[in-house]
Formats: C-alpha cells, structure tokens, sequence
C-alpha cells in the first residue's frame, strides 16, 4: 500500500513504510509516551518528604506536580503547532530534550523554585503525546490507526503508575530524592534516540506564525486560577489577593478568546476547542484528567500517612504507593492493547463512557472504603480498568471528527484541556486538604480525603455521562 502526500517540504512523494518499521515506530513513540507520563508523576510518592525537606505546606508542595501540568497544557498547543510547521518528529525531539534538561535540574535541586522551574521544564514534555498521535495518523494504514493510538494514549496511565512504583524501589535505599530524576533523565535518553532512529516525518507541513501572543495569555489566566485554587485557604477566600487573582483569570480568559478569534492563525482554534463535535470531547478529556491527576496525589498521600498517628490511612512506604499501583498498571496496559476492538464495534464515544464509568467507581470506592489495603487493591483494579479503556478511546475520538490535516491541532487541543483538568484537580484537591485539618496541627483530616475523592468520582461520572452523550448524538460515526 502506497500513498503519496502533498505539499512536503522536499517535494517527493511518500511510501508508507513497511510493517517492521510501523511496528519500531510505534515502540519508539510508546517508550516516548511511557517516559513522559512517568514523569508527571515519580515526584508524587515523595510529595511528604519533600515537604519537610524543603520546608514548605501542602499547597506549596503540591506545586512541584501541578507546575508540570500546567507548563503542559500551554506547551501541547503551541508546540503542536510547530509540529504542523516544522515536522512532528523535530517536535517530538524537542519535548525530549526539554524532558531531559528538566530532569537534570530537579536532580541537582535544593529549594522549592529550583524544583518548580526544572519540574516546569519536565512539564513542556506533555505536548509529545499529542504529536505522537499525528505522526501514527501521517504513518500508519487506516485499519491499523485505531489500536496504534489507543496503545500510545493507554501509556499515559501506564507510565503514572509504573514511575510511582520506580520511585518506591529508589525511595526504599534513600531519602535524598536526585536519584528519581536521574533515572527519568536516563529513560528519557533512551527513548529519545528510539525516536530518532525509527520515527520518520510524511506529513504535510503548513507555513505560518505561532501565536505568541495566546501562549502568554493562556498561560497567565492558567497561572491565576491554579495560584487562587491552591492559596485560597491560607489567604483566605474572601482576601484581596485571592478575588484579585481570579477576576484576573476571568479578565485574561475573556481577552485570550478575543485574540484567538481575531488573529490568523491562532494557539487553539475555537471550533475544535467548542465546536459542536469537538466540545463533548474536551469536555470528557477534561474531566477524566482531572479525575486521573487527582487520584495519583490523593493515594499516594493516604497510602504513607500513619493510622496510628493520625486515625486513618494505611502506614505505608514510598514503595507500597507502587505496589498497591501494580495492578492498575497491569489492567492499563491489557486494556491500551485491546480496546481499538471495543472502539471498533460500538465507537470511541461508548467506549470512552464505558471508561470513565469504572473510573469514578474507581474514586468512589475510596471515598466509602479505605480502612483496609485490600480496599486499595480492589479501587486500583477498578482505576486501572477504566482509564485504560478511558485514555486508549479518547486518543481516537479527539481526532475522529476531524480532517487529517488538522489531527495533530485536535489532538493536542484535546491534550491540553485534559491536561489543565488535572492541574485544577491537583489545586482544588490542595486546597482542600488545607481546608480540613486535623485541629492546628495542619494534617488533613479523613474528611477532607473523603470529600476530594468525591469530587473526583463526580469528575469522572460526568466525563462518562459527557461521552455517553456524544456517543448518542453521534450514532452513525464509528
């Protein structure tokens, strides 16, 4: 099977490549997708240490994860872009490299902001999933599409927990935390000269210029709300600063849609972020990152604090969060191979709800049933099985509705609003653990986990009911 694609920047025409080499792509950009979900979360089992290690709070903590999520959710778009401009692959290299430096300045670390900024580089790394799913769609025939991105979307879940887990062996034989980012910065190496040497560019490259202008003020209404979310409860709600900061994001929001609606080629087209077809979408994507993000800081946390100190929770090590993770690992994996079936018969939209369903059962158990580690076991079981079926749809249906020239821009809209839901998760849960603590001690209570479990249950039963709705909308789109 042949096929030629116009408008390459050489001119010449272009020869899928041979089964072999899809199968070496694919491998290469799913070792690149590992190692980037890896990322977002190794630092999160060691979130208590760094705590008292770097002399900080829960919300100031809690920065370290969120500062990645949200260099990510500015990064996906406008490097997606460049992907459109200057090739997927160089992109994709470039998110690597930024991965590896990011890596390298968390390892050498000792306060808080050298931690943010080199988390924040780590962060960018996030728009490499999103144009990995534009290099499968330029690449790959069409009835192999459907399993080759649910394999690269299923590894954002499959990296989470499995970094978790490394994070637990290393935290076993050391308190100092360098090590976990060497060990990214080594993983990342390796995937990054996967890339290099199987990934190739076919497809069309269109000229333009980024909008600069919407990744500044993208950033800066993220930067607002996420800082009024988190801080609220140690400024307090009713403070200047606070409604300050959040009429802020409400002022930027409303100049950053103006922008985006006047300028040629804007960071994110409206249509494909609330377009008829495109807003179901995001909506769940949003909604089901939030959920995910949310839930790998609230285990981990519930899983180390000590019962017999505090009244609850399971008194384990850094290595039992990974441990108790095991199983949604496994589950994620099984599921990121074998859902393009299910897609395939019933559609991404019904697939996706069938997801997000098991993932808010997933929350949900934990906020009825936590005194046990077998009840961990049964919601990690109950986690894996939904957002593996849940991550390996929605890769597919962010791009279902949409021309193959605008696939890697849909999919990295779609990424980024996934992205923002789970750095919003990571405040709101923040703050909220904040808010309820165990007298003047400054512990969250039981409540307050409870509660943040709840609200991410109720996350990820909307993005269900959301993609359910598509789903019947949508009937005749398979």
């Amino acid at each position: 099977m042949t096929s030629t694609v116009a408008g390459r920047s050489s001119g010449t025409a272009a020869v899928t490549p041979a089964p072999a080499h899809l199968g070496m792509t694919l491998l290469a950009l799913s070792a690149a997708g590992l190692v980037v979900s890896l990322q977002q979360t190794v630092v999160i089992p060691l979130l208590p240490r760094l705590l008292v290690q770097l002399h900080t709070d829960v919300a100031g903590v809690t920065w370290l994860f969120t500062a990645a999520l949200l260099t990510g959710a500015v990064a996906t778009p406008l490097l997606s872009r460049f992907g459109d401009m200057y090739g997927k692959k160089r992109m994709v290299m470039l998110c690597m490299g930024l991965l590896i430096v990011g890596s390298v300045v968390c390892a050498l670390a000792t306060s808080l902001g050298v931690y943010i900024i080199g988390r924040a580089l780590q962060g960018t790394s996030a728009a490499m999933i999103p144009l990995a799913i534009g290099i499968i769609r330029d690449s790959f025939p069409r009835e192999r599409l459907t399993t080759a991105i649910g394999v690269v979307s299923g590894t954002m879940g499959v990296g989470g927990t499995v970094g978790m887990l490394a994070t637990g062996v290393i935290a076993e034989q050391t308190t100092n935390p360098h090590p976990v980012f060497w060990m990214t910065a080594a993983c990342a190496v390796v995937a990054t000269v996967l890339v290099a040497v199987s990934a190739k560019d076919t497809g069309v490259r269109h000229g333009g210029q980024p909008d600069y202008l919407g990744a500044i003020l993208l950033a800066g209404l993220l930067i607002c709300l996420l800082l009024g979310i988190s801080e609220g409860p140690r400024w307090g709600w009713r403070a200047g600063s606070v409604i300050g900061l959040f009429v802020a994001a409400v002022v930027l929001a409303a100049v950053w849609v103006l922008v985006e609606l006047r300028v040629k080629q804007p960071l994110v087209r409206l249509p494909l972020l609330v377009g008829p077809r495109s807003l179901s979408a995001n909506a769940a994507s949003a909604l089901l990152g939030f959920a995910l993000f949310g839930s790998f800081t609230l285990i981990s946390n519930f899983v180390q604090t000590p019962a017999d100190k505090v009244g609850y929770g399971l008194s384990g090590s850094v290595l039992a969060v990974g441990l108790y993770g095991i199983p949604s690992s496994v589950l994620m994996t099984f599921f990121s191979f074998r859902t393009g079936r299910i897609v395939g018969r019933i559609g991404p939209a019904k697939t996706l709800a069938i997801g997000a369903f098991f993932a808010g059962c997933a929350t949900g158990w934990l906020a009825l049933f936590h005194d046990h580690g077998y009840h961990m076991i049964i919601a990690n079981i109950l986690q894996g099985t939904g957002f593996g079926i849940g991550y390996a749809a929605l890769g597919t249906l962010a791009v279902a509705h949409v021309p193959m020239s605008e696939s890697g821009i849909a999919s990295g809209i779609n990424s980024l609003v996934r992205t923002a839901g789970g750095s919003i998760a990571g405040a709101i849960t923040a703050s909220v653990l904040s808010a309820y603590t165990i007298g003047h001690t400054g512990v969250p209570s039981l409540h307050a986990y409870v509660l943040s479990f709840t609200i991410l249950s109720i996350g990820a039963f909307g993005a269900a009911a959301v993609a359910l709705g598509n789903g019947l909308r949508h009937k005749h789109v398979q």
